[in-house]
């Protein structure tokens, strides 16, 4: 029966190693639609009246790959394990003491232990070399403590627990910033971690300026907690801090010198991201209540302490009709329908699920965020015979997600008045929020008159292993990588192996053209321009209340200056971060048209996102 489903080897291998229930040597799930049935039979399970309607509705949406839950909802719905269906979560703030520090670890570690990736900002942690007044000891700096993370997360690994990402990000003005940029230029340090840096508008200006900038950390926690004589004290909004506290001047550099040693870490060597973090807060839908300050591993959720990630995916080439024929069409209608079950689904996974941590379920259920999003939108182009990178490819993306985005909120809305609204809902200071305040009129009067069941609905995460399951269809926004590829798949004793794969749309194109021949659309990520990454992520981030977790795939041979210049224009296009990716030495490549002599695991593999 599978064989229906599966038209390539890989994407059966993908179902049977990660998401396949067996329990020792007893099998469960003898086909995928088994599968299906168990993850709508258990979100099914929640609903208080018209049960049966529902798994039959949640099923109808699972099959065929039209809908993409997050692996941990299809690994772990319906088993009776006492695992999460969240993907990541953002940890609480982490207390500048050693008891503070190691309760934070000690979170972390039951975060993953039970198959979720982390998110930690270790702006609140002493800078390397400032004095612990209260016991007489020298910090050793946020850099140090990551170091103790990573090994934790290494040892749980090997105890057989679920491969979890880790986030770390630091403010572009913490005196430890340099460390941190360069914490992994060494190949083995901190791979089991993302790191990103915190970028302000203000240091974005001081760039531009050519101006000064100051490195600075809390008054109150370094030394005494009083200024030292002559020492200079500025207001900054800082993490883990309800408004601005004085700060001290630990030392100056210029802006443009911090900016280039950041850029020239990334080109080198792949890390660290940037996240443009007052963007992320002024657009945030709970403006009036969260500062944020971290994301989950792949950057396309922003989150509180303790927030968490329910994500799900739409397969965008489930939805063509007609495809290759020059009648193609999307069926905009269906994605409709199809997200407004979805966004049901995603709502129900956060009364089925369990929570490592207290904290973790009451904030949960205070926001009942969802990340919605999109699928094989490369292949979709494709098929509808439009070339990734035209005028009416950003067009094309931009509709369907201000459809998905507007189909959502009114799910949203409508799950409110059956439900119930979100419990943090302050429905005038919601509706003052610059995203709010571009719904539609009857989305924000039925806001207004109903709330609304969820804080966040939209995110595009990285998709590479659920989107590898629907045989191999492109990856999120991302365009298609080559028709023909090496790619590592994980087996199921850990290892991993090369297996060559071919592209969905390649593949539905050639069984009926012959396999030497090639979509008339096709285009492939190594023949766009750095811009038009940036111009797809554009078009469509007005439809987007969390975020994009978008790589920018840039040839090796593409000169520093005009790499830099990358993340330059993401900040200038209003875009709430930028990861970019240049094959280079340390980290080797991601995907490769032959096999790489010695790639390692970095923050753009497959192996590390959020699915």
């Amino acid at each position: 029966m599978t064989a229906d489903y599966f038209i390539t080897p890989i994407a059966r291998l993908i179902w049977d190693s990660k998401y396949r229930y067996r329990d020792g040597e007893r099998v469960h799930d003898a086909d995928v639609k088994d599968t299906w049935r168990r993850v709508a039979q258990a979100l099914a399970a929640v609903e208080t009246r018209d049960r049966a309607h529902w798994e039959a509705a949640f099923s109808r949406l699972l099959d065929g790959f039209r809908f993409l839950p997050g692996g941990r909802i299809r690994a772990g719905a319906g088993t009776g394990r006492r695992v999460t269906l969240f993907n990541c979560f953002v940890m609480g703030a982490i207390e500048d003491s050693m008891e503070g520090i190691f309760t934070a670890l000690k979170e972390g570690a039951l975060t993953m232990q039970q198959g979720g990736g982390v998110g930690y900002d270790f702006s609140t942690l002493r800078p390397c070399g400032s004095r612990a007044w209260s016991v007489g000891g020298i910090a050793s700096g946020p850099v140090s403590f990551m170091r103790i993370w990573d090994s934790v997360c290494a040892t749980l690994l090997s105890t057989g627990a679920r491969r979890g990402a880790m986030m770390a990000t630091l403010r572009c003005d913490h005196p430890d910033i340099l460390a941190f940029i360069d914490a992994k230029r060494e190949p083995r340090e901190l791979r089991h971690f993302n790191l990103s840096v915190l970028v302000t508008d203000a240091f974005m200006e001081a760039v531009r300026q050519d101006a000064d900038w100051p490195l600075v950390f809390p008054l109150a926690q370094l030394e005494d907690g009083r200024a030292a004589a002559g020492a200079t004290v500025i207001e900054r909004d800082w993490p883990g801090q309800p408004a601005a506290v004085p700060c001290r001047v630990v030392s100056v550099l210029r802006a443009r010198e911090l900016w280039e040693r950041l850029m020239r870490a990334s080109y080198d060597y792949a890390e660290p991201g940037v996240l443009f973090i007052d963007r992320i807060n002024d657009t945030n839908n709970l403006w009036y209540r969260e500062r944020i300050s971290a994301t989950n591993p792949c950057g396309e959720i922003p989150l509180p302490p303790y927030g968490a990630c329910d994500l799900g995916s739409l397969n965008l080439t489930a939805f063509v009709q007609q495809p290759f024929a020059p009648q193609a069409r999307l069926d905009l209608r269906g994605l409709q329908e199809a997200a407004g079950v979805a966004v049901r689904m995603l709502d129900n996974v956060t009364d089925a699920s369990h929570f490592p941590l207290e904290a973790q379920r009451r904030q949960a259920l205070q926001t009942r965020r969802i990340g919605l999003g999109i699928t094989g939108l490369g292949d979709a182009l494709i098929m509808l015979g439009i070339r990734y990178g035209t005028a009416q490819s950003f067009a094309a993306a931009a509709e369907v997600m201000q459809t998905l985005c507007h189909a959502a909120y009114r799910s949203s809305v409508q799950l409110a008045r059956e439900k119930g609204g979100f419990p943090a809902l302050e429905v005038d200071s919601y509706l003052q929020g610059p995203f709010a305040q571009a719904l539609p009129d009857d989305i924000r009067a039925g806001i207004a008159t109903a709330g609304l069941r969820n804080s966040h609905l939209l995110a595009i995460a990285p998709t590479g292993t659920i989107s590898l399951l629907a045989n191999n269809v492109s990856s999120g926004l991302e365009p298609v990588f080559e028709a023909r590829y090496q790619r590592r798949i994980r087996q199921l004793d850990g290892t991993l192996l090369e297996h060559e794969v071919v592209d969905y749309a390649c593949q539905q194109w050639q069984s009926r053209h012959g396999s030497d021949s090639l979509p008339p659309a096709f285009v492939d990520a190594r023949a766009l321009s750095p811009d038009i990454h940036l111009r797809m992520q554009a078009a469509i981030q007005p439809y987007v209340d969390n975020a994009i977790s978008k790589t920018i795939n840039i040839p090796e041979h593409l000169d520093f200056a005009a790499y830099r210049s990358v993340f330059e224009q993401a900040h200038a296009l209003g875009l709430k971060g930028c990861t970019a990716f240049r094959p280079n030495p340390v980290t080797g490549s991601v995907l490769s048209l032959q096999t790489p002599q010695a790639a390692r695991a970095h923050c753009c593999d497959i192996e590390r996102e959020a699915d």
